[in-house]
């Protein structure tokens, strides 16, 4: 979750602005990366700018666009396509090193846009790699209103399918995650591993890492972990979490529901990048 992109302020928020009148439907808001961002399609930078714009803008994941001024000359071939944008106009597009439609640019933006005058973004999943500074960026534009962090605690967790218990614990970590429900995490030794059965299928977060997926006797997909989570949040690594509204998760003698915020839109992993190559590092 970000600002603009599933449950956050800007998109489908489970939260609501104070405010005596009534908000716009949508919200658009731009603002200064304040740090070098880098784009790279075969082994050519296309770009290089320490003075990109983020855009959000509801149930999109944060655009960056760069000055025309920092892209290679003669990278961006115009094309005959254009579609317009419900909010900022007209929009022009360009091949990238014969890669069709793999930039875009407001060509007839409304003054209070003028932000964005004069710059080019990039369709993610068209580049090769994204870079800030030398650290490959997976996903997208690192959202800088996405927050995780995770606790230890002493609450009583307890798993079940049916009769059967499938964890116990008094050590799980609770892992807060902007906008989502709070997701519980279980060490593998406070579960009975011969539970859970591992499924094919990965899903990709632009923040943790692969997570990889069990069932539990007729439950599908009912719990999930991430075998090697990024540094950010290593201390999950190898922990096992459990969705509440497939199986049984109790909390101090509470049953858990599903609660707004918790529902996950899947993520595919970048162009030309395998899931095998998402090590615990993210990045090239």
């Amino acid at each position: 979750m970000g600002l603009a992109w599933q449950q956050g302020p800007l998109g489908k928020a489970v939260g609501q602005f104070l405010t005596p009148e009534p908000l716009p439907e949508r919200l658009l808001f731009a603002e200064p990366l304040r740090r070098r961002m880098r784009v790279r399609l075969g082994w050519e930078w296309i770009a290089d700018s320490e003075d990109v714009v983020l855009l959000h803008e509801p149930g999109r994941y944060p655009v960056a666009y760069f000055p025309l001024a920092d892209v290679v000359e003669g990278a961006l071939a115009p094309e005959t396509r254009t579609t317009r944008h419900k909010d900022l106009g007209a929009t022009a597009w360009f091949s990238v090193k014969d890669v069709p439609h793999a930039a875009w640019q407001f060509g007839d933006l409304p003054a209070y846009a003028s932000i964005l005058r004069d710059r080019v973004a990039f369709a993610w999943r068209a580049m090769d790699a994204f870079y800030e500074e030398d650290e490959r960026i997976v996903g997208h534009a690192a959202d800088m209103y996405h927050r995780i962090d995770i606790r230890k605690t002493s609450r009583h967790l307890v798993v079940r399918d049916g009769d059967r218990v499938v964890a116990d614990t008094k050590r799980p970590l609770a892992l807060y995650e902007s906008g989502f429900a709070t997701r519980w995490y279980v060490p593998r030794e406070d579960i009975d591993l011969t539970a859970l059965r591992p499924v094919d299928g990965q899903t990709f977060c632009p923040y943790k890492g692969l997570a990889s997926y069990y069932d539990i006797g007729s439950r599908k997909r009912a719990a999930w972990g991430y075998p090697d989570a990024w540094p950010e949040v290593a201390a999950v690594s190898g922990w096992i979490s459990f969705e509440p509204d497939i199986v049984d998760v109790w909390l101090d003698d509470r049953k858990l529901a599903l609660e707004p915020g918790q529902t996950v839109v899947p993520h595919g992993v970048d162009r030309g990048l395998d899931p095998s190559e998402l090590s615990s590092t993210g990045n090239d």
